[in-house]
């Protein structure tokens, strides 16, 4: 088959790999098992105004303290009457725990309740347990509550839970809030629901943010609301995991995903280094709508202000994309100072991008040694572009130990770049057999080079069904080949759709020649716009031949404007396209435009173009420079162009050199085509006989 696949070359996978994040932390189950661990986080704080005279708490409230573990928690230490002790004792701490211990001592239930609090935050439990439990005997809910934490501290969950019962019973939200996590510890879901509902309505931020991991874990739609409470009250995990969750909505009600396009044929030998991924927990670059618009950005950029470091690396994302790239870095800097592997990745190719690759490598190095396969691989890409192959294959090395599966496919390119083929395709089976589908597609390409077309089309048919544009292209150039027509144009088909330039100029071209020129138009519009020159120049020729010829310009009058058929012309010859200079130039010429005409046709000449010689001969002619047309004519005579010869042998008969013009006219005849070949033979005929008389 000629129209399909006559300009096309199978793809040679030579590209770096995008980076895939797959972070393997199952949040719900994470923030589960740190707050089973941090139950003496959930100390009440009272947020009672500091003055001598307010002893007794107000207990439904989050303390100033905050702690947090692989930051998917954060939990209140706030032992009730705490943060007021602790405010009086900043000015003389001695003196006023000893004037609470002295009427504790005396009595006094709201000190002993003070005074129980501060140490347990001190850590004393042993002095703390006797005031607690006085103070809890006096019937002080926020020192039952307290009394429950000491407890759990110490190893007695069970008598924790009881005490814990008794304060969330007396009204403590925070109590709530500590038995609703205790019994979601021991596996009874509606306990634990109910009391995190009852802290929850309480007002409590820590209980609203319990409560909606737990319905989140069970997909309940009820998580948002509880998210949000908890993040309006300055949650900063709360915040971050709305954002997330307003993503992922976002995500579901557009029903794609979005990413870079693919854009044509993908052929560079240079590796180009991974940008973002969609997977997993990773930073998404996508369309605001997707992203869950601006009111996801607000919660991350609230969460980030409190520190949150995987809400800074989100918000660097968004505003990356965004263009507002010095804001980005910003937050991206702050990320990856507070250890967050994919931030200092991430500003590694704002600094790449900004042209100082070195700063860039100092937050890979960090990024990559702490485990971050897509920095390690941009490391290795780095050392490749300088030569420095074995430090790239170490560290691609590195990227494939850190569970990135591009490492491996990056180390089949490094490895076919040196031809050492055997290696290369070792690699590119393992990112292939791991589901990398541009390894799939790389290893077919080796497979058929290799003379192995029957193993390269599963491989091509696996990456493609994948998603692999550039497999879907591969098969369509295989099944051309077979002079599988049918199937080859499903293939491209499926190629241009997802915007392939050279797939869309191959339908464009069947398309074509079936006579479907309205369809053809639209795929050669599509694979012109893409780059392609070819698709330009035929889409030109398509809307030419819809045109009646133009008329020489009369006396006087102005040129025409240029059509739309010659701005295509146009486009495909500064693209270096010969035919297309070709055709400039005859356009040019026939509007008068004579110096447009000559740029144009010794462009092509200069490229190769015998009709570009040709036609640049016989402009020069006409304007008197014949010795320099005889020099285009003769290039072009000596690349198989009949005419040329004919011009040269008239050109010699001319000024008397007889036995030279019938030397040119024997070339034209055997060139071609049959006009020339029969004109030149009449005029050889005369020259010898002229010769002979």
């Amino acid at each position: 088959m000629v129209f399909m696949g006559d300009r096309a070359t199978l793809l040679k996978t030579g590209r770096f790999a995008r980076g895939h994040v797959h972070p393997a932390e199952n949040m719900a189950d994470a923030v589960f098992a740190a707050a089973a661990e941090q139950y003496k986080d959930t100390i009440e704080t009272a947020q009672t105004p500091r003055t001598a005279q307010s002893v007794r708490t107000a207990e439904n409230a989050e303390s100033a303290a905050t702690a947090e573990t692989a930051e998917t928690i954060e939990a209140a230490d706030g032992v009730e009457n705490a943060e007021r002790a602790e405010a009086e004792a900043s000015a003389d701490s001695a003196e006023t725990e000893a004037r609470h211990r002295r009427a504790a001592d005396a009595g006094d239930t709201a000190s002993m309740s003070v005074l129980g609090a501060l140490l347990l935050r001190r850590g004393d439990l042993a002095g703390a347990e006797p005031y607690l439990r006085g103070a809890t005997a006096d019937g002080d809910r926020a020192a039952a509550n307290n009394l429950g934490v000491l407890l759990h501290q110490r190893g007695y969950p069970d008598e924790a839970a009881g005490w814990w019962r008794t304060a969330a019973v007396a009204g403590s939200a925070a109590a709530a809030h500590a038995l609703g996590r205790h019994f979601r510890e021991r596996g009874d879901e509606p306990a634990a629901e109910y009391w995190l509902r009852q802290s929850a309505e309480q007002g409590h931020a820590l209980g609203a943010y319990a409560l909606a991991d737990l319905l989140e874990h069970r997909s309940d739609v009820g998580a948002e609301r509880w998210l949000r409470a908890a993040a309006e009250q300055g949650h900063r995990e709360a915040a971050y995991r709305l954002a997330r969750l307003l993503e992922r909505n976002a995500a579901d009600a557009a029903h794609e995903v979005f990413g870079r396009p693919g854009l044509g044929p993908r052929t560079g030998a240079e590796p180009v280094a991974p940008r973002r991924t969609a997977e997993g927990d990773g930073p998404v670059a996508g369309p605001d709508h997707v992203r869950g618009g601006g009111e996801a950005e607000q919660w991350y950029r609230q969460a980030a202000a409190r520190g949150h470091r995987r809400a800074a690396l989100h918000l660097g994302a968004i505003l990356e994309q965004r263009g507002e790239l010095k804001e980005a870095g910003r937050w991206y800097l702050m990320s990856a100072k507070a250890g967050e592997a994919r931030a200092a990745c991430a500003l590694g190719f704002l600094l790449r991008d900004a042209g100082d690759p070195e700063s860039a490598a100092v937050w890979w190095l960090r990024a990559a040694q702490d485990g971050d396969g897509n920095a390690a691989n941009a490391l290795g890409a780095l050392h490749a572009a300088r030569g420095e192959q074995q430090t790239a294959e170490r560290w691609y090395r590195a990227a494939m130990d850190a569970g990135d599966v591009n490492g491996a496919y990056n180390l089949g390119l490094l490895c076919a770049a040196q031809d050492r083929t055997a290696q290369a395709e070792q690699w590119y089976r393992r990112a292939a057999y791991a589901g990398h589908r541009e390894a799939a597609n790389a290893l077919a390409v080796l497979l058929l080079q290799a003379g192995d077309p029957a193993g390269a089309e599963p491989w091509f048919s696996k990456a493609a069904e994948a998603g692999s544009v550039d497999a879907a292209f591969n098969l369509g150039i295989l099944y051309a080949g077979r002079d599988e027509d049918r199937t080859a144009l499903l293939w491209y088909e499926r190629a241009a759709a997802a915007g392939h330039t050279e797939a869309a100029l191959q339908v464009g071209m069947a398309l074509l020649h079936h006579g479907e020129e309205q369809e053809a138009e639209r795929h050669l519009r599509c694979a012109a716009g893409g780059g392609s020159a070819e698709a330009a120049f035929r889409l030109a020729g398509l809307l030419d031949a819809r045109q009646p010829p133009p008329g020489p310009p009369a006396l006087g009058e102005p040129l025409p404007e240029k059509t739309e058929c010659e701005e295509w012309y146009e486009r495909a010859a500064e693209q270096g396209h010969r035919r297309a200079q070709v055709r400039v130039g005859m356009l040019a010429a026939s509007r008068g435009d004579v110096e447009s005409a000559g740029h144009w046709y010794r462009e092509a000449a200069e490229s190769g173009s015998r009709n570009g010689a040709f036609n640049l001969g016989l402009l020069l002619a006409r304007e008197g420079s014949e010795r320099e047309a005889a020099l285009w004519w003769t290039r072009a005579a000596a690349d198989g162009h009949g005419r040329a010869a004919l011009r040269l042998a008239l050109l010699a008969a001319r000024r008397g050199e007889l036995a030279e013009g019938q030397r040119w006219c024997a070339r034209a005849v055997e060139l071609g085509p049959a006009e020339v070949a029969e004109r030149a033979a009449r005029l050889r005929e005369a020259l010898h006989q002229e010769l002979t008389a």
